[in-house]
């Protein structure tokens, strides 16, 4: 089933549909997708890293989850095949594509689908309309970098904090300074590495395609995340689709902050998920990078409701969360997304390529 999931779209499958042998099955995703070529012109992929994605979905015999979700990452232009990351977006139409597909049956009116992520072995709950025990996909919501609207998902995140790297700070400091240049690296869902535009000579108001075609800056930000790689638990990223990185710079449509996101060799058209989850943690905790750049916060503050400005609009995310700096804890994370059935049919790959499933 080809899905949008929030501002990205891809490829859900089942997975008793796909070989079982790892190697097998990433040899028919990147035959299915059209990779390695930057154009996908021999597969079904979108020929960039946000409609070049998979999730892969299975009932779960884990006590209180409904099913388990895999998401893979099929690099455009190399055709890797890669599993270092959630995607929170393509997350979105997980609820939807378990009970289109009858691992969930449906409820009236609303059907709480709670999924593990297998990724970064945490928990999302997905709220999907089903009025009479039927999917909607209608609906009034409006997302920013997605055309029209659509029926509302709420997502909320359980145990989300250190998925990644093992910690909400991974490095154990609010701050690092790394290449002369002061980073807050945060982990709520996403790896991030967050610094200011300005320090790296950017407003943090440019196009994405404006930031992309600056070697200079994309030379300056792989060598952050290239040095911090190890700091952060996952050995040599060059190859790897995390730490993002953000630029912040302060809002400039009333929102809490504004973003430009590396994902990471690519700008992305608007934010990730849980990339912005993490740049929102980051705008919670005193003395980050964020701080003095964000708006500013209640003193007496418990919960916030931040939006995160991007290229296409802006990210509402909430939090709830206790302490201060080092000491910052975020117990909860919700936020809104939409998702549409795009397509449900088949996609061919080459016979031999095939070495199990249907």
């Amino acid at each position: 089933m080809l899905m949008r999931g929030g501002t990205s779209k891809g490829l859900y499958f089942l997975a008793r549909d796909l070989p079982a042998d790892e190697a097998a099955r990433n040899a028919v995703l990147r035959r299915m997708m059209g990779s390695p070529d930057r154009r996908q012109i021999d597969g079904i992929g979108g020929a960039h890293p946000l409609t070049s994605k998979v999730a892969i979905v299975s009932p779960s015999d884990r006590p209180g989850i409904d099913v388990d979700y895999l998401f893979l990452q099929v690099t455009v232009e190399t055709g890797e095949v890669k599993d270092t990351q959630n995607c929170g977006n393509i997350l979105a139409g997980v609820g939807h594509f378990a009970l289109e597909r009858g691992v969930v049956t449906a409820q009236d009116d609303h059907t709480e689908v709670r999924i593990f992520m297998v990724n970064s072995k945490s928990v999302a709950v997905a709220r999907v309309p089903t009025p009479d025990g039927v999917v909607k996909y209608e609906g009034t919501a409006v997302i920013d970098g997605v055309p029209g609207a659509a029926a509302p998902v709420p997502l909320a995140f359980e145990g989300i904090a250190g998925a990644t790297c093992g910690a909400l700070l991974p490095t154990g400091s609010v701050v690092d300074r790394v290449n002369g240049i002061d980073v807050t690296v945060i982990d709520n869902g996403m790896p991030v590495i967050i610094l200011a535009a300005a320090t790296v000579g950017k407003t943090g108001y440019e196009a994405p395609a404006e930031l992309e075609a600056d070697a200079e800056l994309s030379q300056c930000i792989e060598a952050i995340r290239i040095q911090l790689g190890e700091a952060l638990k996952l050995g040599n990223v060059a190859n790897k689709t995390v730490p993002k990185v953000s630029l912040v710079a302060p809002a400039r449509r009333g929102g809490a902050i504004c973003t430009r996101t590396f994902i990471p060799h690519r700008v992305h058209e608007a934010i990730g998920v849980l990339g912005a989850v993490s740049v929102a943690s980051a705008c919670v905790i005193d003395g980050s990078v964020c701080d003095g750049i964000a708006a500013k916060l209640d003193e007496d503050r418990a919960t916030a409701s931040l939006d995160i400005e991007h290229p296409s609009g802006a990210f509402t995310v909430e939090l709830d969360f206790t302490g201060r700096g080092n000491n910052t804890a975020i117990h909860r994370t919700a936020l809104l997304r939409t998702a549409r059935k795009l397509m449900d049919g088949h996609a061919y790959v080459d016979e031999e390529l095939w070495s199990g499933g249907t």
